[in-house]
């Protein structure tokens, strides 16, 4: 109980933050902006050289084959000070050079910025009940040891089932990945262990998608990107715009380079639009997003979600997990590095994606690669994203720099 009074307790503090449309208290200097504007590093309370600093972390990164190329974003009290694109598109040296608008395969990030969202949304208007079994929703999903899996249980990746199994090379379609998640044994407890699973978004789209009688890519489209201005934020991208979208993997089995369809092979698999992966997106498409949840659910005059509802689903639900609800906070040896506040949020995408934003210093680091291009098996991004979000904390002049990550 102590434990639920001091999570409520923080929850009420940042959505009483939010509520002012800045999560902290901005710089006395400042006007306050209701969608991003460009600004230098000085005018947020940053090192001037905070771009000279990012531009050698990253030439160094991809120097040592991070990925063949990134975009960067980063952003304070609503100003984007650093928006800049890195290296090539392809690891092959005729490849074209990547740009600000750039789209990449945003892998696990489509769970935050597409499900979450979406969930977040049909909680508020009253479809969407955490405490309520899945199989309350979802007829299909009625195995009896899977009957008291609640939707709370798989936005927090409590509910039981094991982390992957390659279906893709037996199954496709919604029909029949519902049927085998269903099918296939437990393994453990419900709610008795945190396991990272991409079955618990899978399930969450399919609600999504009976809840509200849209595929779950129109839905997000028409009640998310299309309002917040995203329109370069997309599932199952066009072909015309395949020259700006940043390829992924070789794959065999798939002819070759995986380009402008999604990496995530069950993603794949089930048609390209799935509720764990299969977004595509840019880095300032990004930004908005992230901006929106910085000012509580509101942006450049569209309120998409109650201030309250953003603190509630990206605070820390129970002690030893760094879990919230769909979205992560730091924890030791995360993306996010030494310096994030415990109140922050974000999540990572395994083609080499990630966004970090921390409330308390309204503060947020998007950083989009195909770290997977040409093979998954590079590492380096891992410590290139530590790298750019230390760097960027460090860089705050106008606030005590602590470092989050020893105290834990």
């Amino acid at each position: 109980m102590k434990n639920r009074s001091a999570i409520a307790i923080t929850i009420a503090a940042v959505a009483s933050a939010c509520a002012s449309g800045t999560g902290s208290v901005p710089q006395p200097h400042l006007t306050p902006v209701n969608k991003v504007q460009t600004a230098s590093p000085s005018e947020v309370g940053m090192d001037l050289r905070l771009g000279m600093i990012l531009d050698s972390i990253m030439k160094v990164g991809l120097a040592e084959h991070a990925a063949p190329g990134a975009t960067l974003a980063v952003g304070r009290f609503g100003r984007l000070v650093h928006l800049k694109a890195y290296g090539r598109l392809d690891t092959a040296a005729s490849s074209a050079a990547v740009d600000v608008n750039t789209m990449y395969d945003m892998a696990s990030l489509t769970k935050v910025v597409a499900t979450t969202t979406a969930a977040m949304m049909l909680e508020e208007q009253g479809l969407l009940d955490l405490d309520r079994t899945v199989a309350s929703y979802l007829p299909g999903f009625n195995a009896p040891d899977k009957a008291t899996i609640t939707m709370r249980m798989v936005v927090e990746h409590r509910g039981g089932m094991e982390a992957f199994a390659a279906l893709f090379k037996t199954f496709k379609g919604r029909d029949q990945y519902l049927e085998q998640i269903n099918s296939r044994p437990l393994k453990f407890v419900p709610n008795t262990q945190m396991v990272y699973s991409d079955w618990d978004m899978i399930l969450t789209g399919l609600v999504i998608e009976k809840l509200t009688g849209m595929t779950l890519d129109r839905f997000v489209a028409e009640k998310i990107f299309q309002p917040l201005g995203m329109m370069r934020t997309m599932f199952t991208p066009d072909a015309s715009l395949k020259p700006n979208i940043a390829p992924t993997e070789v794959v065999a089995e798939r002819g070759g380079l995986v380009w402008g369809s999604v990496h995530d092979e069950n993603a794949n698999a089930i048609g390209g639009v799935a509720g764990h992966a299969g977004l595509f997106s840019t880095a300032p498409d990004a930004a908005v997003f992230v901006q929106m949840l910085l000012n509580g659910g509101e942006y450049n005059g569209v309120r998409l979600l109650k201030p309250e509802t953003v603190a509630r689903w990206t605070s820390v639900q129970r002690r030893g997990s760094s879990r919230a609800l769909g979205w992560d906070t730091p924890s030791n040896q995360s993306s996010a590095g030494h310096y994030f506040s415990p109140r922050s949020f974000g999540h990572t995408g395994f083609t080499g994606t990630s966004i970090w934003a921390d409330p308390t210093r309204e503060l947020f680091v998007v950083l989009l690669t195909n770290r997977v291009n040409p093979t998954r098996n590079t590492t380096r991004v891992f410590r290139l994203r530590r790298d750019i979000a230390d760097a960027v904390q460090k860089s705050i002049v106008d606030a005590p720099l602590i470092d989050w990550e020893s105290r834990k």
